[in-house]
């Protein structure tokens, strides 16, 4: 159900210099595009060319690092650095306890830029993956874990706030190595490592140039798309205000119920999920299968993932609704990865859709990521040697998990909707009668649902 006009009208001017211009101005990105003499649709586009590859295939490669794990040890693995099950369960928890970093990270983005924060994590990430394929021991697997993951840490959150700075509200939402046995001296396993570090740290150093700032600064844009730009995000959101990093907002995202919240549904989502990614290749090897072809198996599962993704995340954005869609996802929780994945892209977004202003959002991206690794770090714990085949221990913490994710998600949409009608109540004149802007908590700003 789409929000009313009157919603959308004050949500689409939550900042001063929208509310001083608000009687003149344009307010619908049309208007505003031919206000600017610019082509809407042809710009969204090249926005999106431009700026979604290069996040994708970091993020891609983010994600091979951190489960390729799993097909390390279906290659041999842990016969070679002589570790048992339960040794490698504790290296899967020591690279997420790396994700308490995050918080820090987007701090050091605020701070400096994404053309040089994010493909320098990259390059870091890269580094300490492409390592991790010529540890000798069990020690050096655990030593290999703990920096991967705190490099790792920081790409997401700082995507999500990048976007916040790039898009309106609701568009943010929007075995070749398995036969390399022998060569160079080394097991499959750890090609698997080395080949992916590989391509990792040659993709950050093109990242360097690939990744563009924020868009006062894109060299793509020609000076009417950036006034579009700024335009449109000044009538949607806080993206174009000059706002200097600030502790005091850090202490406002900490304070705000709502942040943690965020965060909690993001925990109860995070341990079926990730016990999903980095189990599913062992999951399918006690059923009879070999390590190939249990690889193999692991692809249809995420392919219908993304299918139903895609079917969630469109209408989710038109309605400006996100927790209908997260709880209807959890129907299909029996089917896996179509019932984990399409939640991931629309809870993530929340936050960044509704926090303002722009260090509190990055805090709060940050921290729902780093409060939801923690269920990872649970999970990791889970599928222990003993427990196998039926592992009914991590079935059954994924399954209440679940059960916990619906509670907090309806729980939090309340508390949405209630602070929403409040704001309704108050806002009568008051972007005449104030200039001055109050983030998320100013009674003109509506939060998505």
């Amino acid at each position: 159900m789409a929000e009313t006009t009157e919603e959308k009208n004050v949500g689409l001017h939550p900042t001063p210099e929208s509310q001083h211009n608000s009687d003149r101005a344009p307010s619908s990105d049309s208007s505003i595009a031919e206000h600017a003499d610019v082509n809407a649709k042809t710009l969204l586009r090249k926005l999106d060319y431009r700026l979604l590859p290069p996040l994708t295939i970091l993020y891609l490669l983010s994600f091979l690092d951190r489960s390729n794990v799993g097909n390390a040890r279906l290659k041999g693995m842990g016969t070679d650095l002589d570790m048992s099950g339960d040794q490698y369960l504790t290296g899967l928890t020591l690279y997420f306890i790396g994700y308490v970093f995050e918080m820090s990270c987007n701090i050091v983005l605020k701070k400096t830029t994404p053309r040089t924060w994010l493909p320098t994590l990259t390059l870091i990430w890269g580094v300490v993956a492409k390592l991790c394929g010529v540890v000798q021991n069990y020690a050096g697997f655990l030593v290999s874990r703990l920096p991967l993951g705190i490099a790792e840490s920081g790409l997401f959150p700082g995507v999500m706030f990048y976007l916040s700075m790039w898009y309106k509200r609701n568009e943010q939402h929007y075995q070749e190595i398995a036969h390399m046995r022998g060569v160079g001296g080394y097991n499959d396993w750890r090609w698997i490592f080395i080949s992916e570090g590989l391509l990792t740290i040659v993709m950050s150093i093109a990242a360097y140039c690939w990744v563009f700032n924020y868009p006062s600064t894109a060299e793509f844009l020609t000076n009417k798309e950036r006034t579009y730009i700024k335009n449109r995000l000044k009538n949607d959101s806080d993206a174009t205000r000059n706002e200097q990093f600030s502790w005091d907002a850090v202490g406002n995202a900490f304070q705000d119920p709502k942040v943690w919240l965020y965060g909690l549904a993001f925990h109860t989502l995070s341990l079926p999920l990730y016990i999903l990614t980095l189990f599913m290749p062992t999951i399918i090897t006690t059923l009879g299968y070999t390590s190939a072809p249990a690889q193999l198996l692991t692809v249809p599962p995420y392919a219908f993932a993304f299918l139903i993704t895609l079917t969630t995340a469109i209408p989710s954005e038109r309605t400006h609704r996100r927790a209908p869609f997260i709880l209807a996802a959890a129907t299909l929780a029996f089917l896996a990865a179509a019932g984990f994945y399409p939640v991931v892209a629309t809870m993530l977004a929340w936050p960044a859709n509704n926090v303002s202003g722009q260090s509190k959002r990055a805090i709060a991206n940050a921290l729902q990521i780093s409060i939801g690794n923690l269920g990872a770090v649970l999970g990791t714990q889970l599928y222990r040697t003993e427990t196998k085949p039926r592992y009914f221990l991590g079935h059954g913490f994924a399954l209440g998990y679940l059960v916990g994710k619906s509670v907090v998600v309806t729980v939090l949409w309340r508390v949405l909707k209630r602070e929403n009608r409040v704001k309704e109540g108050l806002r009568g004149d008051l972007s005449r009668q104030y200039e001055e802007f109050f983030g998320d908590g100013d009674p003109r700003w509506v939060f998505q649902t």
